[in-house]
């Protein structure tokens, strides 16, 4: 499975490059990964995932929390978001 450390996309807006953005992630030139170490995933996460989402042209997008010890993960996608997932209880190590 094809990824790439540091992927980057030009942002446009309104038809013009406005800058370039840098994912931590980006697997199989589909899915964009953010990784946080963050206590949280705060709503501000999110609305900076849409952005981005918007601005790559891409539509998936998986936002990682690894902060504590249960990975905290929520996928989104433009124009549905789904609650933070965590792994069920006793598959953590």
């Amino acid at each position: 499975m094809p990824a790439t450390a540091e992927a980057s996309f030009a942002v446009i807006y309104k038809g013009h490059s406005v800058g370039e953005y840098f994912a931590d992630l980006l697997v199989e030139d589909a899915l964009v990964v953010e990784l946080k170490c963050a206590e949280r995933l705060a709503s501000q996460h999110t609305a900076q995932c849409l952005n981005y989402l918007r601005a790559s042209g891409r539509t998936v997008r998986l936002l990682v929390r690894f902060q504590r010890p249960k990975v905290e993960w929520q996928r989104i996608v433009r124009g549905f978001v789904e609650a933070p997932q965590t792994p069920p209880p006793g598959t953590q190590d």
